[in-house]
């Protein structure tokens, strides 16, 4: 085999993979197995999708190595195949908002409008939960939180949030958090918080990002 023709063929396999990714549906239950294995109609439905349109979507997700999959009685459940997905995401997450004006608007008219303060890196909520100064809220769905969380964050998802505010420390910082940096939750989260008078932050990101850094979890 020629130099060219060991070069295009690398190249198509590459194209695989960003064929795989050129779907805002395939794309969107990435960041919920991001969360943790799921079936393929728990799937569907935090997705908004037919079963049928979800099984489709991650079949041509695990041709390409992104997400595998395992039986259980009749059930399927699928997962990321590995961490290294999430950073495909983020990577194409950043060069997006980089150079894509129209994400840039919608993230200006979506989310930065919610929250203009600067979210809390990884290592520093690390750091100041270890040493008991803040109080860490996951506000994702039950089942996310028991899947993989930060130790010791709580779990309140937002619809319930309004029945827990007047039970938070007042005097601690609330620090939440939930898929992604672009999740809306933790946006809406924080919001309602302050408008209660207490202090809150968003961290960075979210727990996928948390855990393929290395952070430590629990579930």
């Amino acid at each position: 085999m020629s130099s060219s023709h060991f070069k295009h063929d690398l190249f198509a396999q590459f194209a695989r993979v960003a064929k795989a990714l050129s779907s805002g549906n395939r794309l969107e239950l990435l960041e919920y197995l991001a969360q943790g294995e799921r079936s393929v109609e728990a799937l569907a439905q935090v997705a908004g999708l037919t079963v049928a349109n979800t099984s489709q979507h991650l079949q041509q997700l695990r041709q390409t190595g992104l997400v595998e999959s395992r039986k259980e009685g009749l059930r399927v459940f699928y997962s990321l195949s590995s961490d290294d997905v999430i950073g495909l995401i983020d990577a194409l997450r950043n060069v997006a908002e980089r150079h894509v004006a129209d994400v840039d608007r919608l993230v200006s008219t979506y989310l930065t409008v919610k929250d203009e303060l600067e979210p809390l890196p990884r290592k520093e909520l690390l750091k100041r939960a270890r040493n008991g100064l803040v109080t860490v809220l996951d506000v994702r769905p039950p089942e996310e939180y028991a899947a993989g969380h930060v130790p010791g964050a709580v779990n309140i998802p937002l619809a319930e949030l309004e029945h827990y505010l007047d039970k938070l420390n007042s005097k601690q910082e609330i620090v939440a958090y939930c898929r992604g940096p672009h999740c809306v939750l933790a946006f809406e989260a924080v919001a309602r918080i302050r408008d209660k008078g207490l202090k809150a932050r968003r961290l960075e990101d979210g727990y996928p990002e948390w855990k393929s850094a290395g952070y430590p979890v629990e579930s």
